[in-house]
């Protein structure tokens, strides 16, 4: 599944980590690649531990708390703390790779398996040229890039690659998630299903009794598949 969440970071919040991050020292992008991806991988990112990253941590960290569709789409039992790419001049793109399965922190030494892939774009498309994300997996092709505050989850399993920026910077936010439901499939049904109880209480017309019911099958499939 593929999915966009619009308006994770409120403007506030975005003003606060863009001007965080923009007036941060940035390092090669390399430090976070593993063996395959580091040979198509030329961007810069913050280091993990630094003051910065730290600080606009906590803005996204927070964030995401406070965002239902982003929840009932991830079900997330881990989050590996969100790190900050940025693409422009002669570093500005990522070829094909597809991600570790398994990251470990140097913020909490936590053992992260990688389900879910995130981007939260942090620069408006307007300000660069190029730098789609684009994603291959069972959806097709999907080329992203979205407003600034937005993020974009996918399967950490798909061939994904960022496009040279040929004008501008382009600033994000990426990190992994360990879900509650390991598999996509039952990720997905489980999330269609949630969309379909909150359209039908928001709607008002729907007998309560069928709700319930309906209530009832989401949260049994989720004693059926999830691990906490």
């Amino acid at each position: 599944m593929l999915l966009h969440v619009p308006n994770v970071l409120d403007p506030a919040s975005l003003a606060r980590c863009r001007a965080i991050v923009e007036a941060a020292d940035w390092s090669d992008g390399g430090i976070t690649a593993g063996t395959q991806s580091v040979q198509v991988k030329n961007n810069r990112q913050l280091p993990e531990g630094s003051e910065a990253s730290l600080a606009a941590r906590a803005i996204i960290v927070d964030a995401l708390a406070r965002s239902a569709l982003f929840f009932s789409a991830a079900l997330p039992k881990k989050t590996f703390p969100p790190l900050f790419n940025r693409y422009d001049g002669q570093a500005n793109t990522f070829g094909n790779h597809i991600d570790n399965a398994v990251r470990t922190s140097l913020t909490n030494g936590d053992w992260v398996r990688t389900d879910l892939s995130v981007t939260l774009f942090l620069s408006e498309p307007h300000e660069y040229d190029g730098g789609d994300l684009v994603i291959e997996d069972t959806f097709g092709t999907q080329r992203v890039k979205l407003p600034a505050g937005d993020l974009v989850l996918y399967p950490s399993s798909s061939v994904h690659r960022v496009e040279p920026v040929t004008r501008g910077s382009r600033i994000a936010s990426f990190f992994w998630i360990e879900s509650m439901v390991r598999r996509d499939d039952q990720r997905r049904l489980l999330f269609d299903m949630d969309m379909a109880i909150m359209a039908m209480r928001e709607g008002g017309t729907a007998d309560p009794e069928h709700v319930v019911k309906l209530t009832g099958c989401y949260h049994n499939l989720m004693r059926m598949w999830a691990e906490t």
